[in-house]
């Protein structure tokens, strides 16, 4: 998935919300939408984009879906950013 998806999906708070919820244990959907005081629609449409994003994998149990976060992903977009940030400071340096 690209990083404009990526960074996308990571603009919007409950967004950041949910992946922070999940950064501890993997949870359904219907924990995540007792999180928030928005509908379980909103919820759903939110896990979707994340999931469009790779930033979080889906796993089904029974009747149950499960989320957790792809930190794979994450891992990529951290040394995206530290190389960036790296070249910033080479550049105040000069």
């Amino acid at each position: 998935m690209g990083l404009q998806n990526t960074i996308k999906a990571l603009a919007d708070p409950i967004r950041r919300e949910i992946l922070n919820l999940l950064k501890d244990n993997k949870m359904s959907a219907g924990e995540i939408v007792e999180k928030f005081p928005v509908t379980g629609a909103s919820i759903s449409r939110h896990l979707s984009v994340l999931k469009d994003a790779d930033l979080i994998r889906d796993t089904r149990d029974g009747k149950f879906i499960f989320y957790e976060l792809n930190t794979s992903v994450l891992e990529e977009i951290m040394l995206w950013i530290t190389d960036l940030k790296g070249d910033f400071e080479d550049d105040q340096k000069k």
